[in-house]
């Protein structure tokens, strides 16, 4: 069974922004810039600095 995406959001590691992205092509960064959501509700894709993603941004995202 496929987990279907009901939010799309992280918190940055760095600056501690809650960042959202609620449209398919809705590109988001964090206030300091180093982490970004995109994606909307079609798919959870994430943007940060080389290295561990866990090490960037914790994963707040939630599914039905």
């Amino acid at each position: 069974m496929v987990k279907k995406l009901k939010t799309n959001r992280i918190r940055c590691k760095h600056c501690g922004t809650v960042i959202e992205s609620k449209n398919t092509y809705d590109f988001i960064r964090c206030d300091c810039g180093k982490v970004a959501v995109d994606g909307g509700l079609e798919y959870p894709k994430r943007v940060y600095p080389a290295g561990r993603a866990e090490d960037h941004y914790e994963d707040l995202s939630e599914f039905d």
